[in-house]
């Protein structure tokens, strides 16, 4: 029981470090590339840069006021924990911004402030959502609809819910250029975003036709330990027997396996395809909550 409890409390400090840096990547983006230009990119980032305009009023304040009704939404369906992580990294965040505002714009170039403050901003929301959180306001709505639509990529998802308040800005600002790069930068967060949140998790399902199939699966099991199945088949021409080779491997494994085959058997058959969801041993938690 003790070493249970150990290991949990060794995975809740990584959760919440992850948390942190999180928080700091995503705050610097705000506070650094976004606000200082006028950028609204689209949820309550963008619209509290918005109100900031219209009140003066701390961007990272105007974050933590909009996001505290939106948290007590989401408790009900997304659950305590959630909701007690999501509070820290919500006045965190806040709380960074804040710190960092008076050292920004980093860049007076709106393309490049449109650009690097998206990739910046989906690096950090991404750790966050990977480590079983989120930034709060529209993350929250987000991961509620993501329960809904499991079949949409939460990129997408954001690309969506972030349009109108891009479109709200432009009659604010009275500046259909800030919009439309604000646009740009909601397109280039929707793709790093997924970038980061499911990159490391594709990878390829290779099968092997060979016939020194025991070699090949011995050394794929022994040299990079991953784990080997044999689907039984049949030539249609020879109608002979035989076994299969079927294995899952990440990316940057996938060359020393293609090595191998070619190694053992310069003729065998190679079928390779990209996976992007696999679960089990050395790859997704069957039960691990996914975003």
């Amino acid at each position: 029981m003790g070493k249970k409890n150990g290991i949990q409390w060794k995975k809740l400090l990584w959760q919440y470090i992850l948390f942190t840096i999180g928080s700091v990547i995503y705050a610097a983006a705000v506070a650094l590339f976004l606000d200082p230009n006028e950028l609204a990119p689209g949820g309550v980032v963008g619209i509290s840069v918005i109100l900031n305009r219209l009140t003066g009023l701390p961007t990272g304040t105007l974050m933590l006021c909009i996001n505290i009704p939106l948290l007590l939404a989401g408790v009900w369906k997304l659950g305590l924990r959630f909701l007690l992580s999501t509070i820290y990294v919500t006045f965190f965040s806040s709380f960074v911004v804040n710190l960092l505002t008076p050292y920004g714009p980093l860049t007076e170039d709106l393309l490049l402030g449109a650009f690097f403050g998206a990739v910046v901003l989906a690096v950090g929301i991404a750790l966050v959502f990977r480590a079983g959180a989120t930034t709060g306001g529209t993350d929250i709505l987000v991961r509620l609809l993501k329960l809904r639509y499991k079949h949409i990529e939460t990129g997408k998802l954001f690309f969506c819910t972030d349009l109108v308040v891009v479109i709200c800005s432009m009659g604010v600002f009275h500046n259909v250029n800030t919009g439309l790069y604000a646009l740009l930068s909601i397109m280039v967060f929707a793709i790093v975003f997924d970038v980061v949140l499911y990159g490391s998790d594709t990878a390829k399902m290779v099968y092997v036709v060979s016939e020194k199939e025991e070699r090949i699966a011995r050394r794929i099991m022994d040299e990079l330990e991953i784990g080997v199945t044999y689907v039984h088949g049949q030539g249609a021409y020879t109608e002979k027997e035989k076994r299969v080779i079927l294995c899952a491997a990440k990316k940057q494994l996938f060359p020393k396996v293609k090595e191998i085959v070619k190694e053992e058997d310069p003729q065998a058959f190679l079928i390779v395809s990209s996976a992007s969801d696999i679960y089990g041993e050395g790859f997704k938690d069957h039960f691990a909550e996914e975003f």
